[in-house]
Protein backbone atom coordinates (compact mmCIF):
# COMPACT_ATOMS: atom_id res chain seq x y z
CA UNK A 1 0.00 0.00 0.00
CA UNK A 2 1.33 3.66 -1.01
CA UNK A 3 0.09 5.02 2.57
CA UNK A 4 1.81 8.85 3.35
CA UNK A 5 3.65 8.38 -0.16
CA UNK A 6 2.44 11.63 -2.17
CA UNK A 7 2.88 12.52 -5.61
CA UNK A 8 2.85 10.05 -8.18
CA UNK A 9 5.90 8.27 -10.24
CA UNK A 10 4.93 8.94 -13.35
CA UNK A 11 6.75 5.91 -14.19
CA UNK A 12 10.15 7.23 -13.95
CA UNK A 13 12.90 6.90 -11.31
CA UNK A 14 13.00 10.12 -9.06
CA UNK A 15 16.27 12.03 -11.10
CA UNK A 16 14.46 11.63 -14.49
CA UNK A 17 11.10 12.76 -12.91
CA UNK A 18 12.42 16.10 -11.09
CA UNK A 19 14.23 16.56 -14.54
CA UNK A 20 11.25 15.95 -16.62
CA UNK A 21 9.17 18.66 -13.61
CA UNK A 22 12.02 21.14 -14.36
CA UNK A 23 12.07 20.76 -18.13
CA UNK A 24 7.94 21.47 -17.92
CA UNK A 25 8.63 24.27 -15.53
CA UNK A 26 11.25 25.96 -17.65
CA UNK A 27 9.08 25.30 -21.25
CA UNK A 28 5.94 27.11 -19.51
CA UNK A 29 7.63 30.07 -18.07
CA UNK A 30 9.04 30.52 -21.26
CA UNK A 31 6.44 30.13 -23.76
CA UNK A 32 4.97 32.50 -25.20
CA UNK A 33 1.29 31.98 -25.40
CA UNK A 34 1.47 31.10 -20.96
CA UNK A 35 0.79 27.75 -22.09
CA UNK A 36 1.60 24.25 -22.43
CA UNK A 37 0.16 20.81 -23.96
CA UNK A 38 1.15 17.58 -22.06
CA UNK A 39 -0.50 14.50 -20.69
CA UNK A 40 -2.83 14.91 -17.80
CA UNK A 41 -1.05 13.02 -14.88
CA UNK A 42 2.11 15.24 -15.68
CA UNK A 43 0.33 18.20 -15.61
CA UNK A 44 -1.40 17.70 -12.27
CA UNK A 45 2.54 17.41 -11.06
CA UNK A 46 3.66 20.56 -12.45
CA UNK A 47 0.94 22.16 -11.26
CA UNK A 48 1.87 22.57 -7.39
CA UNK A 49 5.99 22.40 -8.46
CA UNK A 50 5.74 25.62 -10.55
CA UNK A 51 3.42 27.44 -8.06
CA UNK A 52 6.14 27.10 -5.52
CA UNK A 53 8.65 29.06 -8.03
CA UNK A 54 5.85 31.66 -8.54
CA UNK A 55 5.42 32.33 -4.58
CA UNK A 56 9.00 32.77 -4.53
CA UNK A 57 8.95 35.17 -7.15
CA UNK A 58 6.22 37.18 -5.82
CA UNK A 59 7.64 37.19 -2.54
CA UNK A 60 10.77 38.47 -4.01
CA UNK A 61 8.37 41.46 -5.83
CA UNK A 62 6.85 42.59 -2.42
CA UNK A 63 10.03 42.55 -0.61
CA UNK A 64 10.88 46.80 0.75
CA UNK A 65 12.96 48.23 3.09
CA UNK A 66 16.25 47.16 4.82
CA UNK A 67 18.21 43.66 3.75
CA UNK A 68 15.39 43.46 0.63
CA UNK A 69 18.27 43.08 -2.20
CA UNK A 70 19.90 40.34 -0.24
CA UNK A 71 16.79 38.78 0.34
CA UNK A 72 15.75 39.26 -2.95
CA UNK A 73 19.26 36.89 -3.60
CA UNK A 74 18.67 34.10 -2.10
CA UNK A 75 15.19 33.47 -3.32
CA UNK A 76 16.06 33.78 -6.72
CA UNK A 77 18.57 31.13 -5.33
CA UNK A 78 15.41 28.97 -4.21
CA UNK A 79 13.75 29.34 -7.57
CA UNK A 80 16.67 28.54 -9.61
CA UNK A 81 16.12 24.93 -7.92
CA UNK A 82 12.96 24.32 -9.87
CA UNK A 83 14.97 24.98 -13.23
CA UNK A 84 18.03 23.29 -14.76
CA UNK A 85 21.16 25.39 -13.95
CA UNK A 86 22.79 27.95 -16.92
CA UNK A 87 25.88 26.50 -19.17
CA UNK A 88 27.91 24.46 -16.51
CA UNK A 89 31.70 25.90 -16.57
CA UNK A 90 30.68 28.72 -19.24
CA UNK A 91 33.77 31.00 -18.40
CA UNK A 92 36.44 27.97 -18.92
CA UNK A 93 34.97 26.54 -21.73
CA UNK A 94 35.23 29.77 -23.60
CA UNK A 95 38.46 30.96 -25.23
CA UNK A 96 39.90 34.28 -25.95
CA UNK A 97 37.96 35.80 -29.02
CA UNK A 98 35.05 33.08 -29.40
CA UNK A 99 31.91 33.93 -28.52
CA UNK A 100 30.70 32.80 -25.35
CA UNK A 101 27.64 29.93 -25.73
CA UNK A 102 24.08 31.84 -25.11
CA UNK A 103 22.32 31.48 -22.02
CA UNK A 104 20.38 28.25 -21.41
CA UNK A 105 16.30 28.04 -21.02
CA UNK A 106 16.36 27.86 -17.39
CA UNK A 107 18.37 30.83 -17.04
CA UNK A 108 15.71 32.68 -19.19
CA UNK A 109 13.16 31.42 -16.95
CA UNK A 110 13.99 32.51 -14.21
CA UNK A 111 14.81 35.95 -15.11
CA UNK A 112 11.30 36.12 -16.71
CA UNK A 113 9.99 34.47 -13.22
CA UNK A 114 11.15 37.40 -11.07
CA UNK A 115 10.96 40.20 -13.69
CA UNK A 116 7.40 39.61 -15.45
CA UNK A 117 5.54 36.59 -13.60
CA UNK A 118 6.48 38.17 -9.82
CA UNK A 119 4.97 41.50 -10.85
CA UNK A 120 1.82 39.87 -12.78
CA UNK A 121 0.57 37.94 -9.86
CA UNK A 122 1.78 40.26 -6.83
CA UNK A 123 -1.69 40.55 -5.58
CA UNK A 124 -2.95 37.59 -5.94
CA UNK A 125 -2.86 34.55 -3.19
CA UNK A 126 -2.36 31.51 -4.93
CA UNK A 127 -3.76 29.65 -7.67
CA UNK A 128 -1.71 31.00 -11.06
CA UNK A 129 -1.94 27.83 -13.18
CA UNK A 130 -5.23 26.37 -14.60
CA UNK A 131 -5.58 22.82 -16.31
CA UNK A 132 -8.08 22.31 -18.93
CA UNK A 133 -8.51 18.75 -20.37
CA UNK A 134 -8.36 18.04 -24.10
CA UNK A 135 -9.39 14.33 -24.47
CA UNK A 136 -7.20 11.43 -25.17
CA UNK A 137 -4.20 11.37 -28.12
CA UNK A 138 -4.56 9.48 -30.84
CA UNK A 139 -1.82 7.74 -30.66
CA UNK A 140 -1.86 6.04 -27.50
CA UNK A 141 -4.97 6.91 -25.93
CA UNK A 142 -3.12 9.17 -22.79
CA UNK A 143 -5.01 11.87 -21.91
CA UNK A 144 -3.62 15.80 -22.97
CA UNK A 145 -4.36 18.59 -21.34
CA UNK A 146 -3.29 21.85 -21.52
CA UNK A 147 -1.66 23.65 -17.89
CA UNK A 148 -1.37 28.13 -18.37
CA UNK A 149 -1.34 30.71 -16.28
CA UNK A 150 -4.20 32.32 -15.53
CA UNK A 151 -4.77 36.33 -16.10
CA UNK A 152 -2.79 35.94 -19.78
CA UNK A 153 -3.20 38.34 -22.39
CA UNK A 154 -5.60 36.36 -24.56
CA UNK A 155 -7.81 36.09 -21.26
CA UNK A 156 -7.59 39.87 -20.97
CA UNK A 157 -8.31 40.79 -24.63
CA UNK A 158 -11.18 38.27 -24.28
CA UNK A 159 -12.67 40.11 -20.92
CA UNK A 160 -11.35 43.59 -23.03
CA UNK A 161 -13.62 42.53 -26.13
CA UNK A 162 -16.74 41.57 -23.50
CA UNK A 163 -16.71 44.88 -21.82
CA UNK A 164 -16.38 46.89 -25.16
CA UNK A 165 -19.54 44.55 -26.44
CA UNK A 166 -21.13 45.06 -23.39
CA UNK A 167 -20.46 49.01 -23.20
CA UNK A 168 -21.85 49.58 -27.20
CA UNK A 169 -24.77 47.78 -26.48
CA UNK A 170 -25.65 49.89 -22.74
CA UNK A 171 -24.65 52.99 -24.90
CA UNK A 172 -26.60 51.95 -27.79
CA UNK A 173 -29.60 52.17 -25.53
CA UNK A 174 -28.74 55.07 -23.26
CA UNK A 175 -28.51 57.06 -26.60
CA UNK A 176 -32.15 55.26 -27.97
CA UNK A 177 -33.39 56.02 -24.41
CA UNK A 178 -31.99 59.87 -24.09
CA UNK A 179 -33.62 60.19 -27.95
CA UNK A 180 -37.42 59.17 -26.61
CA UNK A 181 -36.57 61.21 -23.53
CA UNK A 182 -36.07 64.13 -26.02
CA UNK A 183 -38.12 63.80 -27.95
CA UNK A 184 -40.71 63.45 -25.37
CA UNK A 185 -40.46 67.12 -23.62
CA UNK A 186 -40.23 68.38 -26.75
CA UNK A 187 -43.70 67.15 -27.26
CA UNK A 188 -44.70 68.28 -23.57
CA UNK A 189 -43.33 71.53 -24.74
CA UNK A 190 -45.35 72.07 -27.76
CA UNK A 191 -48.30 71.13 -25.99
CA UNK A 192 -47.91 74.02 -23.63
Amino acid sequence: MRHLKAHRKLGRPTEHRISMLRNLATSLVNSREDRIVTTLPKAKELRPFIEKAITLSRRAASLEGNGSEAAGVHLRRQAAAYFHAGNFRRATTTRRGQISPPRTAGVAALKRLFDELGERFKDRPGGYTRIIKMGRRAGDGAELAIIEFVDNAREIEAQNAARKKSTKGSSKKKAAENKTVDTETAETKDSE
